[in-house]
């Protein structure tokens, strides 16, 4: 993992084969579930970096799962057998359940926004503390999660 400084804020790069993919791209409509996918599959291949790997199967992909009503050492299980991410998700339908568009459009808003004036539970702060030890402490455009993930692992400025 290497940092670049650029306009003087520390900005994270990270080898593409060995990043996961942004948590806003989508399968099946749902934001995150394609990066808990790629988290699980770059893990299997030991190509996952060891700063991600106390969050697998907690914190969002905990979250993903409990939305889907999977088991997460079985969802990693079918992810290692391999498949497309639109085959993984429908396993995870079958195997939990399938979200209507009502549900997905909210589970959507809720990822996208963790983070921003979350205080009551600790995730702002959490973001803060990313933020910091990334060297990103003064970035105040960094609001979210998903926007800090961007930044650190360099798919945004």
């Amino acid at each position: 993992m290497n940092v670049v400084r650029a306009g003087g804020a520390g900005v994270r790069t990270h080898d593409p084969r060995s990043t996961p993919r942004s948590a806003y791209d989508r399968v099946g409509g749902l934001v995150y579930v394609a990066r808990m996918f790629d988290k699980i599959r770059l893990h299997a291949a030991g190509r996952l970096p060891k700063a991600y790997h106390e969050n697998l199967g907690v914190g969002f992909d905990g979250r993903c799962v409990r939305f889907l009503h999977v088991d997460y050492q079985a969802l990693r299980t079918r992810v290692e057998q391999g498949g497309t991410d639109e085959e993984l998700l429908r396993w995870c339908f079958d195997h939990g359940r399938q979200p209507n568009e009502e549900e997905i459009l909210i589970w959507n808003a809720f990822m996208m926004k963790r983070g921003w004036r979350d205080e009551a539970d600790g995730s702002t702060q959490e973001l803060e503390g990313y933020k910091s030890a990334s060297g990103l402490s003064g970035r105040r455009d960094l609001v979210t999660f998903f926007d800090y993930y961007e930044v650190d692992e360099g798919r945004a400025p």
